[in-house]
């Protein structure tokens, strides 16, 4: 474990002579990111496995059971992160300091349950437990709802066992070609992660002590982490039945959000290969001849992941899946070609979703486009169309994530064999917690999220499990020929496909035409359009206040007031999530667990008369109706 000095240092201390002079190329990173690392702070510590897995088991129970709920909690990681300080504060003032020394089989080094005072280390690696009980932003573990519809809404059954091999290999199947893209989206220094910056910032403020000048007006930022997270506490296809009922209807920004959908993804692929494809070529070429940045060079004072623990949870990973997809196709359906194709798409589109993410912090899904490919091969099958989904979606959407977390534990100088070690476990328990408590739910609560079946006052309506199922009865079920295809209305939606492909040719273009024009290079279509794509459900109002904050804070503050964004632009961000976080759970135990609710225009739902309008042809309802017939 190793000893640590009594006072409590965090990464600003320990610089080497030859790290003085060395920063990093982004100015972001530079102001956020400090050039040190003590390498002596203790991370494999009692404190932070127990509080870890306690964290990550308490969030995986929690955000499972309430997502059964008409109206969903769920506890995030910002939650825990604050929590869990006072916690490592406290063991470390009451856990006895008494060292032990380990057997030599084991290495003969010393150990003790309490090595000194709670550091930063230890409460990111704490952190990235809990963001495995937080199923890394999405409250919990995505294949879960499969076995939801499967028993709640399709009366199939399921084993256990197969449940739990579908929830871990969708879980960890993306962590093994992940770690091999490090060294292209984590090791570089303008691969920055923007996101990653706000959890470094919050952890300095709660860790690091400042010295307050006498006479200043300046307050401390772990004070205005608080005042400002107090402040903003606010089956089978019927083809009879399907043929008199006539085609599928979209609204038309339904419609086109799944064409927006769909360019966003084609022009990942162009985007990156245009404007990164040299960089990557010569990255796999000659990776190590490259001259790191400091913290690229700090990190290399710890021992790396071997490649074969990467290989080896890749193999073992596809062996089980292909062993769920052949033993027990008959619970899952997806045959094994389907798992293959899946997991090539997720892994074709990892490293240009990881370039996206790690440059403008949005991340394009594939959840769509998983959706449309199954459901051309093998409509009639719903169950395996949210399978490949989950397959596809998933193992990518974990890999982004995994490489997220390692490029916050680079900044934070984690040592990578730990971080990889506490992902892997905290997904396992994860997913096994989430899996138990919806097969406890799913057995004890009688007609679970049936609508029509519970009483009028039930919360187990799953409205989540709800989309889902929706969601398999569009894509797998009717299948998208019938939608987007010549028996359907919205063939023309396809064409987005091209749009989005040839959309960055034409800005390269421009480019190449008007080279002093700098900002042109600033167009980043999978970011325009993909925004564009989340307008269901996101209105104007979520778009203007985002525009308007992001403009304030990362144009104007940071170019006038540089040293008032470097101290507190990113701990006002954490502490606004905080603030959301905490005030979510208090609201939800106060009010509405007592059924209360507050009645204000914010919650009144709808507020067009045109939103519930029938969009068929030919649907009048009546001359008193506001609604155009079409």
């Amino acid at each position: 474990m190793g000893e640590i000095a009594a006072d409590e240092r965090g990464l600003a201390g320990g610089k080497g002579e030859e790290e003085e002079e060395e920063t990093s190329p982004i100015e972001e990173v530079r102001l956020t990111v400090p050039p040190g690392d003590d390498p002596t702070l203790p991370v494999w510590t009692f404190r932070m496995w127990s509080i870890g897995l306690l964290s990550c088991a308490l969030m995986s129970f929690l955000n499972q059971f309430f997502s059964y709920r008409t109206e969903p909690l769920i506890v995030t990681q910002i939650t825990v992160q604050v929590a869990s300080l006072p916690m490592g504060h406290f063991l470390a003032r009451v856990l006895p300091r008494r060292r032990f020394r380990a057997p030599a089989a084991l290495g003969g080094g010393e150990w003790s349950l309490n090595p000194g005072p709670f550091n930063m280390k230890e409460h990111v690696l704490i952190s990235i437990f809990a963001n495995a009980g937080y199923a890394f932003g999405n409250g919990n573990a995505y294949a879960v709802m499969i076995v939801d519809i499967i028993r709640a809404f399709y009366g199939r059954s399921i084993s256990f066992i197969a449940a739990w091999l579908l929830i871990t290999t969708t879980q960890v199947l993306g962590y093994g070609w992940a770690g091999l893209m490090r060294k292209y989206v984590v090791e570089p220094a303008h691969m920055w992660w923007p996101s990653t910056l706000v959890q470094v910032s919050l952890f300095r403020a709660l860790h690091e002590k400042e010295e307050s000048t006498k006479g200043s007006r300046q307050i401390s930022r772990s004070k205005f982490f608080l005042v400002a997270l107090i402040c903003s506490f606010a089956f089978q296809l019927d083809t009879e039945a399907y043929a008199r009922l006539g085609r599928i209807n979209l609204s038309t920004f339904f419609a086109l959000s799944y064409g927006l959908s769909f360019a966003t993804i084609a022009s990942t692929i162009t985007h990156v290969g245009i404007f990164y494809g040299k960089e990557i070529y010569h990255r796999f070429r000659a990776s190590q001849q490259e001259e790191p940045d400091i913290h690229t060079k700090l990190m290399r004072k710890y021992d790396d992941i071997p490649a074969w623990w990467f290989y080896s949870l890749t193999v073992l990973s596809m062996t089980v899946s292909l062993i769920l997809c052949t033993v027990l196709k008959d619970q899952v359906q997806l045959p094994w070609w389907g798992l293959l194709f899946a997991c090539g798409m997720a892994f074709v589109f990892t490293l240009p979703i990881s370039i996206i993410t790690a440059t403008t912090n949005q991340t394009p899904g594939l959840n769509v486009i998983t959706e449309y490919a199954m459901g051309l091969i093998m409509p009639g099958y719903p169950i395996a169309n949210v399978c490949f989904k989950v397959y596809g979606y998933m193992s990518m959407s974990q890999a982004v994530a995994f490489l997220s977390d390692f490029k916050l534990g680079h900044y934070m100088k984690i040592p990578p064999r730990s971080m990889f070690i506490v992902q892997f476990a905290g997904t396992l328990v994860a997913g096994t917690v989430n899996l138990s408590v919806a097969w406890w739910l799913l057995g004890s609560v009688e007609n679970i999220c049936q609508d029509q079946l519970l009483p009028p006052d039930s919360p187990w309506t799953c409205p989540g499990d709800r989309v889902f199922f929706d969601a398999s009865v569009i894509w797998g079920l009717v299948g998208p020929k019938r939608i987007f295809g010549p028996h359907g209305n919205y063939e023309a939606v396809n064409w987005f496909f091209l749009i989005g492909a040839a959309g960055p040719v034409i800005v390269y273009i421009f480019h190449r035409i008007f080279p002093s024009q700098r900002w042109i290079l600033m167009i980043n279509l999978p970011v325009l359009i993909g925004a564009t794509a989340n307008m269901p459900p996101a209105t104007a109002v979520n778009y203007n206040s985002w525009l308007l904050i992001g403009t304030i804070f990362n144009f104007f503050v940071f170019r006038y007031r540089k040293k008032w964004w470097q101290r507190y632009n990113y701990i006002l961000s954490a502490a606004l999530d905080a603030g959301v976080a905490f005030m979510a759970v208090l609201l939800y135990f106060t009010l509405t667990m007592e059924n209360r609710t507050v009645n204000w225009w914010g919650t009144a739902g709808e507020h067009c008369p045109l939103a519930s309008c029938p969009t068929a042809k030919g649907v009048d309802l009546g001359p008193d109706s506001v609604c155009p017939v079409f």
